[in-house]
Order: C-alpha cells, then sequence, then structure tokens
C-alpha cells in the first residue's frame, strides 16, 4: 500500500458504548479492513479509537462505529483526521 494514500482518525464515541462490547466490536471491524490504531475506554464513559490505514477502510469503520454492535446505542461520534503516526503494528484493545 503507498503511504501517501493512508490517513488516520481519531474518534470519539458516545453513548451506551461500554459493557456492550463495544471495544471488541471495533477491533474485529478495524481487523477486518486490515487497520493499524486501538480502542480503549474513557473514565467519562466514552469509547476512543485511533485507526490508521487506508482511508476508505477507515471511513468504513467509522460508518461501522455509527452502528455500533446489537446491544450499545451510539449518540454521538466526532472524528478528527491527521496524519499516521506509523505506532501500530496492528488494532489492538487498549486497558486504561
Amino acid at each position: 500500500m503507498n503511504e501517501a494514500s493512508e490517513t488516520c482518525c481519531h474518534v470519539v464515541v458516545r453513548g451506551l458504548v461500554q459493557g456492550v462490547f463495544f471495544r471488541r466490536f471495533v477491533q474485529e471491524e478495524a481487523r477486518g479492513r486490515e487497520l493499524r490504531g486501538a480502542v480503549w475506554n474513557r473514565p467519562d464513559g466514552a469509547v476512543e479509537v485511533i485507526a490508521e490505514g487506508a482511508k476508505p477502510a477507515v471511513e468504513q469503520l467509522i460508518e461501522r462505529v455509527r452502528q455500533g454492535p446489537p446491544a450499545s446505542r451510539v449518540d454521538e461520534v466526532t472524528t478528527r483526521w491527521k496524519d499516521p503516526s506509523g505506532a501500530y503494528r496492528d488494532f489492538s484493545v487498549a486497558h486504561p
């Protein structure tokens, strides 16, 4: 993959997103799209995601995050695009 075609998106998801397998859902969706990054729970009840890879794949992940797994309720998704850091080798669930 051409590095110039890669991007990074920082995503914050609010709603009923903790205790409903949301992080695992994001990890599976991201890995299925060959993305790198991490997902973790925030103390304020939100879930935070860093996703790096091909822009179309990152955009697809964001669409899936907007839906969430069956037990979740997504109220708000905020995104911030930036240059990829290259710090991630795969996509993992981070534990605070």
